[in-house]
């Protein structure tokens, strides 16, 4: 390829970078695939009471299959 080939080549796919570009913002220059109101920052998630005691239920039984798995290896 010589030298001019390959500066054709760029102008071209610079062209089409630009066209794509122009697709994707919208037509006051916003971005697209930004949401209105988008503060970037996700928002807290709460448990109920009852859902943070059966996660620590679950917790406690499975320490307490652990500790007794260790205990039973620690015995042989």
């Amino acid at each position: 390829m010589t030298r001019e080939e390959i500066v054709a080549a760029i102008d071209e796919e610079i062209s089409r970078l630009e066209k794509v570009r122009s697709l994707l913002q919208g037509p006051n220059g916003s971005k697209l695939f930004v949401s209105e109101g988008f503060s970037g920052a996700r928002k807290k998630r709460h448990l109920s009471p009852e859902a943070r005691k059966r996660i620590a239920d679950a917790q406690k039984r499975r320490w307490a299959k652990q500790k007794k798995q260790s205990a039973s290896n620690t015995a042989k």
